[in-house]
Order: structure tokens, then C-alpha cells, then sequence
């Protein structure tokens, strides 16, 4: 089996379970966050929603330097106004990245990518490893953070891997 046809049903349930909770988040509290140092739920939702679009360049590149030394960095990520357009622009991201891990072939993902930071390298690893961790990884964490910011918020939590208090019989 192809790496890519051996990660695809992973990278579907974390899409599916990432989607939902991305379509919870109440509109009428963006602006709320738990602590001062914390992003606001509509920061936390866009950066959701945007993460999988890292998957092209990741498979495309063999680098990424996050703070170039010439100061043209990447462009930031954009936030949105409401959960309907997150999910819209996750929707768009998952569906292309999804492709994009379709079409890699095991040498492709084996290729080696390296994130440096002003010209410094922070770390090196095949290209399948960084999809894992620096993207899906990053996903169910940062919807870890969500699940909580929705508890806090009174917003029922659906379920990602079982019942949740709010969905005990699904």
C-alpha cells in the first residue's frame, strides 16, 4: 500500500471531526478568549480552517523559512468573520491538500523538508513526517483547544472519537 492510500483514511476522519467542530463555533462570540494570552475563538477557528492549506507547499517545497532575514516572510493567515466562511475555506484547503497527498508519490514523501527561522534551521524530516506532525498533528491539537474554548462557552461539544456530555448516545 502507498503511503498516501495508507494516510488518506486518517487524514478524513481528522477533516470530518475538525469540520464539525469548526461549524459549533458561535458567531456572536468571536472576540471571546479564556485568558488574555490566549487567541480569541475566531483567531483559534481561522487558524483551524487554514492549517491543512500548509499540505501543498509542504509536499511542493523542501523548506520554508518562517522569518527570512529579507523580511518577506509568509503572509499571514487570514482571519474570518464567521464559522459558515471557515468552514467554506476549510472545506477549500482540506479538499486540495487531500488531492495534493493523493498525487504525492512514496519518494515524493520521503523527500526531506526543513522549517528554518531567519535563515536558522529549527528542524529536518521527510516530508510524510512534517504532514503528520506539523499539519494534522497540529490540527487535533488546535481542536483540542477548541473543544475546551466550546465548553467554556456552553456550546455543546460534538463528539470526535465517542460520546461527549453533550452527545452521550451518539
Amino acid at each position: 500500500m502507498s503511503m498516501a492510500a495508507n494516510l488518506l483514511p486518517r487524514f478524513d476522519q481528522i477533516v470530518a471531526n475538525t469540520r464539525q467542530h469548526l461549524a459549533a463555533i458561535p458567531d456572536d462570540r468571536l472576540g471571546w478568549k479564556p485568558h488574555d494570552k490566549s487567541w480569541t475563538v475566531g483567531e483559534l477557528g481561522s487558524h483551524l480552517a487554514n492549517l491543512s492549506g500548509w499540505t501543498m507547499p509542504t509536499l511542493a517545497q523542501d523548506s520554508l523559512d518562517v522569518a527570512p532575514l529579507d523580511g518577506d516572510g509568509p503572509p499571514p493567515q487570514p482571519e474570518y468573520g464567521s464559522s459558515g466562511e471557515m468552514v467554506s475555506v476549510f472545506d477549500e484547503l482540506t479538499a486540495a491538500a487531500r488531492a495534493t497527498i493523493a498525487g504525492t508519490t512514496d519518494e515524493g514523501f520521503m523527500g526531506s523538508w526543513t522549517l528554518l527561522v531567519g535563515g536558522e534551521q529549527r528542524f529536518s524530516m521527510p516530508k510524510i513526517a512534517v504532514l503528520q506532525e506539523f499539519i494534522l498533528d497540529h490540527l487535533i491539537h488546535h481542536r483540542g483547544q477548541l473543544t475546551v474554548y466550546l465548553r467554556m462557552l456552553d456550546i455543546p461539544v460534538p463528539q470526535t472519537y465517542g460520546p461527549t456530555a453533550d452527545f452521550p448516545d451518539m
